[in-house]
């Protein structure tokens, strides 16, 4: 399964998604807002606090849940990023959050950033 343009338009362009993980029961944990970019037909999560943030760790563990921004909401893989395209997901992330400023957009940039960084796939 793939994201449909509208889908890839509607969460690449919102500023903020809300994401959720699986629990082993399958119900949903509650969500949590973050940022969100798109790079091509994919879209791309990180944990701006590194792998012991709460969120990042359920949503490892899971490897699934979904997600909710621009209207839109659906079920997700959670994938590990590829590591190659981390500047390009910078600068992504400096694309479209440097308006608020380097102190809040630096947290979610650099080369550490690459092993905490999922690729949203839809299910």
């Amino acid at each position: 399964m793939s994201w449909t343009g509208d889908e890839l338009t509607k969460i690449g362009d919102a500023d903020e998604l809300e994401v959720s993980s699986v629990r082993p029961d399958g119900s949903l944990r509650p969500y949590v807002t973050i940022w969100v970019v798109r790079l091509g037909d994919d879209l791309y999560i990180r944990s701006a606090y590194g792998p012991e943030n709460g969120w990042y760790r359920r949503a490892h563990a899971a490897g699934a849940g979904r997600v909710r921004a621009g209207g839109v909401t659906h079920d997700v893989t959670f994938e590990d990023g590829d590591p190659a395209l981390r500047e390009r997901i910078d600068d992504a992330y400096h694309a479209k959050y440097d308006k608020y400023g380097p102190t809040v957009v630096g947290p979610m940039v650099g080369e550490e950033l690459a092993a905490v960084t999922f690729r949203l796939s839809p299910r």
